[in-house]
């Protein structure tokens, strides 16, 4: 009989249950239930829904029961930075807001009073990102010092839900190091760092690698969804997951996990916290294993799915690719510029980008979507020359795994570009990756190595060439 894992897989725009098993060696994959999500206003502040998520998050898991496809375990993973703070009752304080909203402006000035930005980085060993964990908690000692006071725990957002399914609180490793607040050599939290900047050292639990049975379901949530099973912790940084689901196991890997954002990279034993790697702007984000996924952030398909909100979902991304592959607009804008990060019109901010910059400004929806392809795939060279410079080592290939994976277009663009041959797929490189660290902890995979070669033989891999 099949022996069951529930991946939840939880992203800015939706969230999905899969379960998978094994057969005749091959991962098969089943999705049961999906879900919307995304950040709406409240009182101000753009914000995530958790009540709403964690109702959608049951009842996924009791389609499970209502199928007769009872998880052995189930883990979940989310987007980066963001989190809650609970008071001793263990009540969420405050609203739990989203890394879009406006509210880390300015903060990063406040947090380098307290810190060099030099000796931030060589402490931890990440890149600047204004919406960052540090950030974000620098806005609630600024504005909200209240709540800071009144936390007893600290929680990112998948460890909040794991908290909610089983009662046990920690953070996961390849998560807590998009903080800004971990140390790499060390592996746990840096608390001379937090206690300089003013934050309460006594609100960060224990950090927990992926791979981690945390234990049963609480009783409750056990007899709400029909059946008991482990709640094992799996990369829970969305990216962790897909990257340990790239499907090679060869130590020379570039790999673009491309999704609302796009994560081009390498994995590597030990972090480059040098001056050099912060002026080039790269970060060391925890890997599964204590590896470090040494890569660049780029804006990724939200440009696109932007364009596609904007116009009404009139197209669907495949019909954009198309759209766009006939296109003879040479524009190309910056897709790592702020103006993209949350303008009120995706369409208006490449227009003043290209007037900005004197480049032809883009009028049909296919010129769009066309100077976006184009730009992501310039932005992939100009990353993968800044990693080879960094690494010292030649990359012959690049793996793109994730949705983007799909994009048959901008594949061809970026092997075009890079002059690199590129292997697109699995498309479902996160659920894949989550699912995968729970089929090491149960016993079902013996190895990573042998869990990288099932990938490869399990799901579709397209090749394009330069």
């Amino acid at each position: 009989m099949a022996e069951y894992y529930l991946g939840i897989d939880i992203g800015a725009s939706s969230g999905r249950h899969i379960l998978a098993h094994m057969e005749n060696g091959k991962m098969v994959l089943e999705e049961i239930h999906r879900f919307p999500n995304g950040m709406s206003k409240k009182d101000g502040e753009l914000c995530w829904d958790t009540q709403t998520l964690f109702k959608e998050i049951k009842t996924g898991m009791k389609k499970c029961a209502e199928i007769g496809k009872i998880p052995v375990s189930v883990g979940i993973d989310t987007w980066a930075v963001d989190f809650v703070l609970l008071d001793e009752n263990d009540k969420v304080i405050g609203s739990t807001v989203g890394y879009r909203d406006g509210r880390t402006n300015g903060m990063d000035e406040k947090v380098y009073e307290l810190i060099p930005q030099k000796e931030l980085y060589n402490r931890t060993g990440i890149q600047k990102q204004i919406f960052n964990t540090i950030y974000q908690l620098m806005a609630l000692k600024q504005k909200k010092p209240e709540q800071l006071e009144k936390a007893a725990v600290f929680l990112m957002i998948p460890d909040y839900f794991h908290f909610l399914l089983c009662g046990k609180k920690c953070v996961e490793y390849t998560n807590a190091t998009t903080t800004q607040l971990v140390s790499p050599k060390t592996k746990v939290w840096d608390m001379g760092l937090i206690d300089r900047l003013g934050y309460p050292t006594r609100i960060f639990p224990q950090i927990k690698t992926a791979g981690t049975v945390l234990g049963k379901l609480k009783d409750d949530i056990a007899k709400e969804v029909g059946f008991t099973c482990n709640v094992v912790l799996p990369a829970t940084h969305d990216t962790g997951s897909a990257v340990l689901a790239v499907p090679s196991n060869a130590e020379d890997t570039m790999y673009i996990s491309s999704g609302t954002w796009s994560l081009m990279g390498v994995e590597r034993k030990e972090a480059d916290c040098s001056d050099k790697s912060m002026e080039c702007n790269f970060t060391n984000e925890g890997g599964y294993d204590y590896r470090f996924r040494y890569l660049k952030n780029i804006m990724g398909l939200w440009m696109i799915q932007s364009l596609k909100k904007e116009i009404n979902d009139k197209y669907s991304f495949a019909q954009l690719c198309d759209m766009a592959s006939k296109e003879s607009i040479s524009s190309i804008v910056d897709c790592n510029d702020d103006s993209f990060l949350a303008p009120e019109s995706m369409q208006e901010a490449v227009r003043e980008f290209c007037r900005k910059t004197d480049q032809q400004v883009p009028e049909t929806t296919a010129e769009f979507a066309a100077v976006i392809y184009n730009s992501l795939a310039v932005c992939y060279k100009e990353a993968a020359e800044e990693i080879e410079k960094m690494t010292g080592v030649s990359y012959d290939c690049i793996h793109v795994v994730g949705g983007g994976a799909n994009a048959q277009y901008l594949n061809e663009l970026t092997a075009k570009r890079t002059g690199k041959t590129v292997y697109a797929g699995p498309t479902e490189a996160t659920a894949i990756g989550n699912l995968t660290v729970q089929m090491l902890a149960m016993g079902a995979l013996p190895d990573l190595e042998t869990a990288r070669r099932t990938i490869f033989n399990s799901f579709d891999v397209k090749t394009y060439k330069n």
